[in-house]
């Protein structure tokens, strides 16, 4: 009896803490806290693993509360989709109420770890939040420009990190959020595209053009360039104390043409496939993008 009891105790915090995973999208959230250790280490002089684990709590928090935000405002457009309606809150599994508190808990605690860093990070990170929930949310089944608005919280986390290290903005975080700025449209239009009969269910306009054609591919590949021009840019000295070496900025440029390539493919092919194919480059090529930058600062240290 106590097993049968205990076995379904386990089930039921499993159960939960999929739900905490899934309201907070914990996959994104990771992601984004990766891109903001990769700007912190960037930015520091010296390394403290005090700063970058709130860094890293204080990073989840705010993107865990936009997602939880979002979630409770778009609850009933998830239960069109197939992708979305077996979320927690669409499914019934959690109340709104209950995903609401999770976001106001998540948004207050995310405010103070990142002011305890400084007062810049947690102005920026409020922000993010604001945007996302307030302005990108409402924007999606309105103009496809909302994906314009939605990349300024996304371009957020890279430059966040810098910003925590130093307590300062200037063109270094300026040009880390350019790069992700620029990133977040092909990576997106991609997905959008593999989704775009799923999205229109709920009337949600995500593709410039609003449709899978050739101007849409075309949007794409403009903003892929400019990533790939803006990546390399720290090489030639112009950014600050952000500087890239030749070598690091040959990589980064060699993987730009190679997410280029396949963006170059979707205009010729216009099918979900190669679309699928341009969106895993890109998330390999903005982990791999930053990782180089990261090991090209340590390794020109070590020369220097």
């Amino acid at each position: 009896m106590k097993s049968a009891v205990s076995s379904v105790k386990t089930h039921s915090w499993t159960l939960t803490f999929s739900d905490f995973k899934e309201i907070t999208k914990a996959r994104l959230a990771l992601s984004v806290v990766f891109s903001s250790v990769a700007g912190y280490f960037l930015g520091a002089d010296q390394v403290e693993w005090t700063s970058v684990l709130m860094l890293a709590v204080g990073g989840y928090c705010m993107v865990g509360a936009s997602n939880a935000f979002n979630q409770v405002i778009e609850k009933d457009l998830d239960a069109l989709m197939s992708r979305t309606r077996n979320r927690p809150v669409p499914s019934g599994r959690m109340a709104p109420s209950t995903a609401l508190t999770i976001a106001v808990i998540m948004t207050l605690l995310g405010i103070g770890i990142l002011y305890f860093l400084n007062p810049k990070t947690a102005m920026f990170g409020a922000i993010a939040i604001f945007l996302y929930t307030s302005v990108y949310t409402p924007l999606k089944t309105i103009t496809p420009l909302s994906v314009f608005v939605g990349a300024i919280p996304g371009a957020i986390p890279f430059m966040l990190g810098w910003v925590a290290a130093t307590n300062d903005f200037g063109i270094e975080p300026g040009t880390l959020f350019m790069i992700q700025f620029f990133w977040q449209f092909p990576h997106f239009w991609a997905l959008a595209w593999m989704l775009d009969e799923d999205y229109k269910k709920a009337g949600f306009k995500m593709l410039p053009t609003g449709e899978k054609d050739k101007g849409t591919a075309v949007q794409i590949i403009m903003y892929t360039v400019w990533m790939i021009v803006i990546s390399v840019i720290p090489v030639f000295g112009i950014t600050g104390l952000l500087q890239l070496s030749v070598t690091g900025a040959i990589i980064i440029l060699l993987m730009g043409l190679i997410m280029l390539v396949f963006a170059l493919r979707l205009f010729e092919k216009r099918n979900n496939a190669t679309a699928r194919k341009l969106m895993l480059a890109s998330v390999t090529y903005i982990s791999l993008m930053q990782l180089v930058y990261v090991a090209d600062k340590f390794i020109t240290q070590i020369w220097i």
